[in-house]
């Protein structure tokens, strides 16, 4: 048992140092990031994106996309960031069964951080290396 606590907690650990944040990307584009007007920068710290927005800003706020599009329009082409929802997923299972005169007793955990069936969260959809919409699923 004590085993699979240790096995547990050091997967919890490595998910969550490679995550990259806000703070993180920030601290390691400091002098890009100080170049920015205040609003902005507020806004990346906060890990949020706005109309008008460069590539590099949207980058430092939400990281590298999972996904990107080439969108054609009449307007001409769009360039489409995708995130996914990569929040970790656990999942538990338990198992009993009995034979041969003995009785026995197993368990399991998963963690899924991947974007295989994660369901998008936004798009980031840029015209000319700035940003002219964002997309976001709507909470229900």
């Amino acid at each position: 048992m004590k085993t699979s606590l240790v096995i547990l907690a050091g997967a919890v650990l490595l998910t969550a140092v490679g995550c990259s944040t806000p703070d993180s990307r920030v601290s390691k584009n400091s002098a890009l990031v100080a170049s920015w007007p205040a609003e902005v920068q507020a806004k990346v710290r906060a890990g949020e994106v706005a109309v008008g927005f460069t590539t590099d800003q949207v980058r430092v706020a939400l990281g590298d996309p999972d996904r990107t599009l080439a969108r054609t329009e009449a307007q001409g082409a769009r360039e489409v960031w995708v995130y996914f929802d990569k929040g970790p997923k656990f999942s538990i299972g338990v198992g009993v069964g009995g034979g041969g005169g003995g009785t026995s007793v197993g368990g399991g955990v998963g963690m899924s951080s991947g974007d295989r069936g994660d369901p998008e969260l936004m798009r980031v959809i840029f015209e000319g290396g700035r940003v002219s919409a964002i997309e976001q699923v709507k909470k229900k």
